[in-house]
């Protein structure tokens, strides 16, 4: 019993050394690739650390149901491959240990962190969601930072427009200012010329100071005359010089302004299993009972008239009281008549019934959508026992470990998982199969490939060792016929 215990610990603990690093490896990379997505709508908007931080923050939490399943492949690849490599594992078969008894204090806490993420991805994550995206809409409204460049106009303060034609490299000093004032809504009839100047912000960046030396500032006062004639003459033209002038500018329009959660909490990212099955339940609702009205919604567009086709022109006039000739043609304008309406109601109907069609199709696509983000916190969670299967019997088979062929093996069964995981959502999107049979089909797959692998190295296979298969190409050239 206290062997067994001496093991559990040493399995551990050659177990938690690589989980840890490769968890935090593995979310570093998937979180770089994220933000990637979204940092040239993030530079040069003056944002702090603390915003990049929390964002990050977010992401990663969004992150770690992905990263989870895939960081304890590798790490099991590598603790079963070292164990192997070192021949600890023969050391412990000799001792009358089987391999399945080595695996169960991992199997163990695979199985708590297989519980344990689906809570998280069912609680957390639609929370840390609703907090990432909503940050990120605000971030990216944000207006860029306050930067003048030399000749080149700046438009980012509201109400006017600035250019410098030379800026100093102490980023204060500038040279020959030109400001156009449209705060008044008059056009280009307030303007500030000036030789040189200096700008500073102050009041915590609140606010953007310009001091301006050797000018002049120029107003033009414009009527409304009849006939728009009088716009184009100036009233009243004014012109004054300064050798110092200082101008404040309202920079509140640059700070980060936050939105609503509440406006985010529709997208089924934001929702955990329950919400998301009772927006399914919602929407099959609406869908049965949008459809049980179609054919009453119908009606209207059909028209009906009574027309005996026996009737003959003679029995026309007759009834009518005209002669044979005006029944007939009163008869022949009634059938274009009909048909010129039967063809008009029927695009009506065409146009109506394709109508529904699209929306059946768009409420089916967003069913499916919400299904896939369902079955997700399922099939991720369980992603992480699966693996295990896989990760630690392949490692006591291939007894190389380190970092090389572990996460050669490692890359290549997670491309199989996403592949799987792929197309399971595809086939769920497009209606192919039921979500309940798509979203497992990847998991299903890989958890046989697992119990096939148990197997192997539950009998000390060498399927992956090059002398099996130098050993299986001999006996094959031995049993066909010699040359004569």
């Amino acid at each position: 019993m206290r062997l067994l215990k001496r093991l559990d610990i040493l399995v551990l603990k050659a177990f938690f050394g690589p989980f840890i690093l490769t968890v935090f490896v593995v979310t570093f990379i998937f979180l770089m690739q994220t933000i990637l997505k979204y940092i040239d709508e993030l530079v040069g908007k003056g944002l702090s650390y603390l915003d990049y931080a929390e964002l990050m923050m977010y992401f990663s939490m969004n992150i770690l149901p992905v990263a989870l399943p895939l960081a304890i492949l590798l790490s099991s690849l590598m603790t079963f491959g070292n164990l192997g490599q070192f021949n600890e594992l023969t050391a412990v078969k000799s001792s009358g240990i089987s391999l399945l008894r080595v695996m169960v204090p991992i199997a163990v806490w695979v199985l708590g962190c297989t519980v344990g993420l689906f809570f998280f991805n069912n609680y957390v994550v639609p929370k840390a969601n609703l907090k990432a995206f909503s940050l990120l809409y605000d971030l990216r409204q944000k207006k860029p930072s306050l930067d003048l460049k030399p000749g080149v106009f700046y438009n980012g303060i509201p109400g006017y427009s600035i250019k410098v034609v030379q800026k100093f490299d102490n980023d204060t000093s500038i040279k020959g200012v030109i400001i156009y004032d449209h705060t008044q809504g008059r056009g280009n009839t307030d303007i500030i010329i000036a030789d040189s100047g200096a700008m500073y912000l102050f009041n915590n960046k609140q606010y953007l100071a310009l001091e301006l030396f050797k000018g002049n500032s120029y107003s033009e006062f414009k009527s409304e005359g009849s006939g728009g004639r009088g716009y184009m003459m100036p009233e009243e033209f004014m012109r004054n010089s300064f050798d110092k002038t200082q101008i404040v500018f309202d920079l509140a329009s640059f700070d980060l302004s936050r939105t609503k959660e509440e406006l985010f909490t529709g997208s089924r990212q934001m929702k955990n299993t329950g919400e998301l099955s009772d927006h399914i339940d919602s929407i099959h609702t609406s869908y049965i009972q949008v459809n049980m009205h179609t054919s009453g919604m119908l009606q209207p567009f059909y028209y009906y008239v009574n027309v005996n086709p026996k009737d003959t022109s003679r029995d026309v006039a007759k009834t009518a009281g005209v002669t044979v000739t005006k029944a007939a043609l009163l008869k022949e304008a009634s059938a274009k008549e009909v048909a010129k309406r039967a063809a008009n109601q029927a695009r009506s109907i065409k146009s109506y019934l394709q109508s529904n069609v699209d929306r059946d199709k768009n409420m089916q696509k967003e069913i499916h959508e919400f299904e896939v983000t369902k079955y997700q916190k399922y099939t991720q969670a369980v992603a992480c026992f699966v693996l295990f299967l896989i990760g630690a019997p392949l490692g006591a088979i291939i007894k190389k470990g380190g970092l090389g062929v572990p996460v050669l093996i490692c890359i290549i069964f997670f491309i199989f998982y996403y592949v799987f995981s792929i197309t399971g959502e595809k086939w769920t999107k497009e209606g192919v199969y039921p979500a309940n049979f798509a979203m497992w089909f990847g998991n299903g797959i890989l958890f046989c490939i697992g119990l096939f692998f148990m197997r192997q190295a539950k009998n000390d296979s060498r399927i992956l060792e090059s002398d099996f298969y130098l050993i299986f190409f001999d006996k094959v050239k031995k049993m066909l016929p010699g040359k004569k």
